[in-house]
């Protein structure tokens, strides 16, 4: 079994920044992309970045230029950085990963329970 655990989370005035984490941990043989959904009240679930296991970023348009996806293999963690946060980056951010099983090499997909960023105008 692997889990996935968000931190970082919380509240920020506009124009403010903030760190997400993400620890996978597990019967985890390597991670391939990672990403970060989200996730705002009366929305429906948005993917915000992705990054490969190589390190290839992609953004959704409303984050790019302030947000930066990134991720330590050796840990197995993935990180987001935001700023310049806006009241419509208020919502709750899920860590979401592709991994290789040790137990069967087999890839399964992961999410964490979820952080909740509220940015404050």
């Amino acid at each position: 079994q692997v889990q996935l655990v968000e931190s970082g989370g919380g509240l920020v005035q506009t124009g403010g920044s903030l760190r997400l984490s993400c620890a996978a941990s597990g019967r985890i043989f390597t991670i391939n992309a990672m990403a970060w959904h989200r996730r705002a009240p009366g929305k429906e679930r948005e993917l915000v970045a992705t990054i490969t296991a190589g390190g290839r970023t992609n953004y959704a348009d409303s984050v790019k230029g302030r947000f930066i996806i990134s991720r330590d293999n050796a840990k197995n963690m993935v990180y987001l950085q935001m700023n310049s946060l806006k009241a419509e980056d208020t919502a709750v951010y899920y860590c979401h990963a592709y991994v290789i099983s040790l137990a069967n090499s087999r890839e399964y997909d992961y999410w964490g329970q979820g952080t909740q960023v509220t940015v404050s105008s």
